[in-house]
C-alpha cells in the first residue's frame, strides 16, 4: 500500500560491535535485509577509513553506505559529520523510493564533538508532496543536545511545510527524555514508542537494553506497529538495538 511505510533506525557503530571488538558490517547488512524496511535511518556510518581498509580484507571498497544499500535500497544519501586523518563518518539514509533532494547540516555544539542532521526529501508513489526524512545523531552531554535540538527545530520550522509528512529518527542520546518531549511538542510530533507504550524504547546496550537513546518522531502518520530488535545475538552486531515502526499516512 503506498500510504503505509515501514521504517527503521540503527546506529551501526562504524560497522563494529561494542568496544570495536569485531567487524560486523556483513552481519548488519543481513539483519537490515530481514527487516523489509522501506526507509532506514543510519548513524555512525563510516564511509571511508584507510587504516581499516588495511586491516580488514572484507571491508567494502565503495564505502559502508553503498554496501548496506546493495540492490535493496535503490537510493541513498550520506551526511559527513566527523572528519579525521584516516577518513570520516556520519549519518545515512537508505530508501526504496527516489530521494529528490538532500541537505546535510552541521549541528555541532562543541568543537570536540562533530554532529549533524541529514535531511532528505523522498518521492513516494501517488503522494502529492514529498516525505521529509531527517536522520540525526546528537551529542553526549545534555546541554549540547538541547542546543542541537533547537537547531533542528528551527531548521524544520523554516524549511519543512507544516502539513508535510515528516519523520525524524536516529540516536538522540536522550536517556532523560525531557529534552525530546519538549522538542516533539514544539514541532507537533509524537514519538512512536511513547505513543504506544508511554515511553520511548530501551535500545542500549543492544543485548540487554536499559537506556532509551534512540527515537522515531513522526508527524502526519498513524502508528500501526513498533518493535525493538535486540537480544544476545546483537553482541555480534552493534551496541545499539534496531527500532522499527510501521506507519500509515493520515489523509489531509
Amino acid at each position: 500500500m503506498p500510504n503505509t511505510l515501514r521504517i527503521a533506525t540503527f546506529n551501526i557503530h562504524k560497522g563494529f560491535t561494542h568496544f570495536n571488538a569485531r567487524f560486523s558490517l556483513h552481519l548488519q547488512r543481513d539483519m537490515l535485509r530481514k527487516l523489509h524496511a522501506d526507509i532506514i535511518f543510519l548513524q555512525e556510518v563510516q564511509d571511508m577509513h584507510t587504516k581499516h581498509a588495511e586491516r580488514f580484507a572484507t571491508l567494502p571498497m565503495n564505502g559502508q553506505m553503498e554496501f548496506l544499500a546493495d540492490a535493496i535500497w535503490q537510493d541513498y544519501a550520506y551526511g559527513k559529520n566527523s572528519v579525521y586523518p584516516a577518513g570520516h563518518h556520519g549519518n545515512a539514509l537508505l530508501s526504496k523510493f527516489p530521494i529528490i533532494n538532500t541537505h546535510n547540516k552541521d549541528i555541532s555544539a562543541h568543537t570536540s564533538e562533530q554532529r549533524g542532521m541529514l535531511h532528505c526529501e523522498i518521492k513516494i508513489p501517488h503522494w502529492n508532496e514529498p516525505l521529509h526524512a531527517v536522520c540525526v545523531h546528537l551529542g553526549l552531554f545534555a546541554h549540547w543536545r538541547r542546543q542541537q535540538l533547537v537547531s533542528v527545530a528551527e531548521y524544520i520550522e523554516q524549511l519543512v511545510p507544516p502539513n508535510a509528512p515528516l519523520i525524524i529518527a536516529g540516536d538522540f542520546n536522550d536517556w532523560g527524555m525531557r529534552t525530546g518531549r519538549i522538542f516533539a511538542k514544539r514541532l507537533k510530533m509524537h514519538e512512536v514508542f511513547e505513543h504506544h507504550a508511554g515511553r520511548p524504547a530501551r535500545s542500549f546496550p543492544s543485548w540487554l537494553p536499559v537506556l532509551r537513546l534512540d527515537r522515531i518522531y513522526v508527524r502526519g502518520f498513524q502508528v500501526k506497529h513498533v518493535e525493538v530488535h535486540s537480544g544476545a545475538h546483537f553482541l555480534k552486531l552493534s551496541d545499539h538495538a534496531i527500532l522499527t515502526s510501521t506507519l500509515t499516512r493520515i489523509s489531509t
